[in-house]
């Protein structure tokens, strides 16, 4: 039988780490969109000049550049785990003069990785986009900022929604792994409450129920996005 005794005088330590854990959330994922819209944006308008430009130019030469190194960016994001990236922050760069706060590379590994596939998801929803629509906007005087702006961004947001609120859910899960840094988060007091009490099935519901009070009303609330948005495009 759970002693549920103890699972209810244990909540607020749950509750601590999982502000924790929603702190580190938000600020990666904010980040992370940032990052990835950024790169998206750079490769899309590196993809569109080779197409538009038959001729070599400054330009082209910068985007090229910038293109080449987007995408090492996005496989080295990709395929090395988070947990890889955060002993890197913590541990190598101060070899090198530079120490962060734990609590700083947990936010700048999780926007590292999510930039990565935020951007992916975000050229996926500009490059479906027809080149049409583009050289219908230049011929009507409208800048590269406006083009992005008032025509891409609208058409591929609704496009990238469901890649977009996946990797949401999974940049959050993805924190679980911050204890490592000693961290106070959700996951490292539901084991402290294992390793010091010896309540594992206590202490494991506790951890399923604060990552279902978090991430079930954000499927929730990504479907009727993801709903809303199709009927408007």
């Amino acid at each position: 039988m759970l002693d549920f005794d103890f699972m209810i005088s244990h909540i607020s330590l749950v509750q601590k780490g999982l502000i924790l854990t929603l702190e580190i959330s938000a600020l990666g994922i904010l980040l992370s969109l940032i990052i990835g819209l950024f790169c998206a944006i750079g490769l899309s308008e590196a993809q569109r000049e080779k197409a538009l430009n038959t001729q070599k130019s400054k330009t082209s030469y910068l985007l090229k550049c910038l293109e080449i190194f987007i995408k090492i960016y996005v496989e080295i994001a990709r395929n090395t785990p988070l947990l890889i990236q955060l002993f890197f922050l913590y541990f190598a760069l101060p070899k090198v003069g530079i120490k962060l706060e734990a609590f700083s590379c947990a936010v700048i590994g999780l926007a590292f990785l999510g930039g990565g596939y935020m951007c992916e998801a975000f050229r996926a929803g500009l490059t479906s986009i027809s080149t049409s629509q583009i050289h219908s906007s230049l011929s009507l005087g409208l800048s590269r900022a406006q083009i992005v702006r008032y025509i891409l961004l609208p058409q591929a947001l609704g496009i990238a929604m469901p890649a977009l609120s996946a990797n949401v859910i999974f940049l959050i899960k993805e924190t679980s792994v911050v204890g490592i840094l000693a961290l106070a988060d959700v996951l490292y007091n539901a084991k402290d409450m294992i390793d010091i009490y010896g309540k594992t099935y206590e202490a494991l519901c506790l951890l399923i129920g604060a990552y279902l009070v978090v991430l079930l009303p954000l499927s929730i609330i990504f479907g009727a996005l993801e709903s809303h948005l199709r009927k408007k495009m």
